[in-house]
């Protein structure tokens, strides 16, 4: 599988000369599988720089995995240019956060006065999908879903593809049980022997003492959480400003 990072900021996007190293967007991932699936994890601002990439590689099938419905994961997804075209087919999978089903948390914020292109100008052929069950198959890549410890809860995802594992686990905070989420030893196992480990890590110890419960991890725990699994290459992700 192929990897790239279109997105690691959290909560707000930002810009200027001191972000260039690690970019400026929030979340968004993109996995090309073997069979040349298209996958993206998460709607934040990112998804506007990776929908303009895929647009110019003729490229108009996708399968958007949708973390949890928090604005930084979100935000993007009206800017999503694919979305205005008839010749895209997008599957969306995610959890029915809060009660709401998946179209409502991604039509709400396109609604007036919010926003002026309402959700119905949308072309794309958009399916929807919830997550529960233990694991899905999208051609050669299998993929194993898991709750985040985060307010108002979220999901993790492990990709399989070949022997190769990546696991991504953003907003999922270490140092503090959340209702739903896993204990440490739970995350210990999804993560075991990881190729790639790409973890929340975005409080230092001296930020967490003011955050702690807010659904962020130090980058000491998801550090130590790494080294613990065993994986072979390990991320920082969630970018604190």
């Amino acid at each position: 599988m192929l990897i790239r990072c279109w997105g690691a900021r959290g909560s707000i996007p930002v810009s200027g000369p001191k972000y260039l190293k690690y970019g400026g967007n929030t979340t968004c991932l993109e996995i090309i599988t073997k069979d040349n699936r298209v996958l993206i994890v998460d709607a934040g601002s990112g998804i506007r720089e990776a929908g303009n990439a895929l647009l110019a590689q003729d490229r108009h099938d996708y399968t958007l995995l949708l973390t949890h419905a928090h604005w930084d994961h979100i935000m993007g997804f009206p800017f999503f240019k694919p979305l205005y075209s008839s010749r895209t087919k997008l599957s969306v999978w995610g959890r029915a956060f809060v009660q709401k089903s998946i179209k409502n948390i991604l039509s709400r914020p396109m609604m007036a006065p919010n926003f002026p292109v309402d959700f119905s100008a949308i072309r794309a052929d958009i399916s929807y999908k919830n997550i529960c069950h233990d694991h899905y198959e999208l051609g050669a890549i299998k993929i194993f879903p898991t709750v985040l410890s985060h307010p108002n809860q979220g999901t993790g995802f492990k990709f399989v593809e070949d022997g190769k594992c990546f696991v991504f686990l953003t907003d999922n905070e270490l140092g503090y049980h959340h209702e739903g989420g896993l204990d440490h030893q739970q995350y210990l196992g999804f993560c075991r022997s990881a190729d790639l480990l790409i973890h929340d890590a975005e409080y230092n110890k001296d930020e967490y003492e003011k955050t702690r419960g807010w659904g962020h991890s130090t980058y000491d725990d998801a550090l130590n959480l790494a080294i613990e699994a065993g994986v072979k290459k390990f991320g920082l992700f969630h970018h604190n400003q």
